[in-house]
């Protein structure tokens, strides 16, 4: 598959729609379980995110919370506020490789993003239309509006070191590719640097660089990560340890808590 479909098969995103139309007062998001979307369709609108400044949109913009993260929304009669929102999640929950490449938060003008510009208008008019079934076309148009919002992510090469800059290179990404496809398989500098058509120092470097970690690092993570959504999914430890690249439960947890500070048993008991 390819690099995006790859994640995303691994950790899949789920939305729900909780409001479209006007709005008028204050929206508190603080200690809930999920990220969220919110689409300023027309108005102006008042953004505190966590102990930041506040920011005052006046166009049409796309306000994307990947994790959960305390934020406030403020507006009044007069500035004719108009909103389309939806809790977001990911499959393997907030933790999870793919959330946790993503930055707090992302406001983006929709004129920023025009490949979304068709979802868009769609969804608006599923939104202000009241057409029959139109919350589950809403939660279906908010998932494929935030694949598209990560294809122009990934599209985008100047971005801070993390996944994301590392599938936005087209070297690198063959070889993140192969490691989030086949995490079982024993992957060796050397591998990955023919993989990506560099040599071994030079992969080495570049992947450092840009990814902001080793690729011995970066597989641990992924497979403990991998992991870690399996056992959310009740699947038996020693499935697990094989589907991710360990010859036994005990290397498993030994690289897990290398990871985490905790055995799987430990973990699992938290969530």
């Amino acid at each position: 598959m390819d690099r995006l479909s790859t994640l995303l098969s691994h950790f899949a995103v789920h939305a729900g729609t909780f409001h479209s139309g006007d709005f008028c007062g204050v929206s508190v998001h603080e200690g809930e379980p999920s990220g969220h979307v919110h689409l300023l369709q027309a108005g102006e609108l008042l953004l505190k995110p966590g102990n930041e400044r506040e920011i005052r949109l006046d166009q049409p913009s796309l306000i994307f919370f990947p994790r959960p993260f305390a934020h406030r929304m403020i507006a009044d009669a007069s500035m004719e506020t108009r909103l389309v929102c939806a809790t977001l999640t990911f499959d393997g929950g907030s933790g999870n490789a793919l959330a946790a490449a993503l930055p707090d938060y992302l406001v983006l003008e929709l004129t920023e993003i025009p490949e979304l510009s068709s979802t868009l208008e769609w969804l608006f008019k599923e939104a202000f239309e009241g057409h029959c079934g139109s919350v589950a076309v809403m939660d279906r148009l908010f998932e494929l509006l935030v694949i598209l919002l990560l294809r122009h992510l990934i599209s985008n090469r100047d971005q801070a070191p993390g996944m994301m800059a590392g599938l936005a290179d087209p070297r690198l990404s063959r070889a993140l590719n192969l490691m989030h496809e086949q995490p079982e398989k024993p992957w060796s500098v050397a591998d990955l640097a023919t993989a990506a058509n560099l040599s071994r120092a030079g992969f080495a470097e570049q992947f450092h660089r840009v990814v902001g970690q080793t690729p011995g690092d970066y597989l641990l993570s992924w497979r403990v990560s991998l992991a870690q959504k399996r056992l959310r999914e009740g699947r038996p430890i020693a499935l697990i340890a094989e589907e991710v690249g360990y010859e036994s439960p005990s290397a498993l947890a030994r690289a897990f808590r290398r990871k985490t500070g905790l055995s799987p048993r430990e973990w699992k008991a938290g969530i």
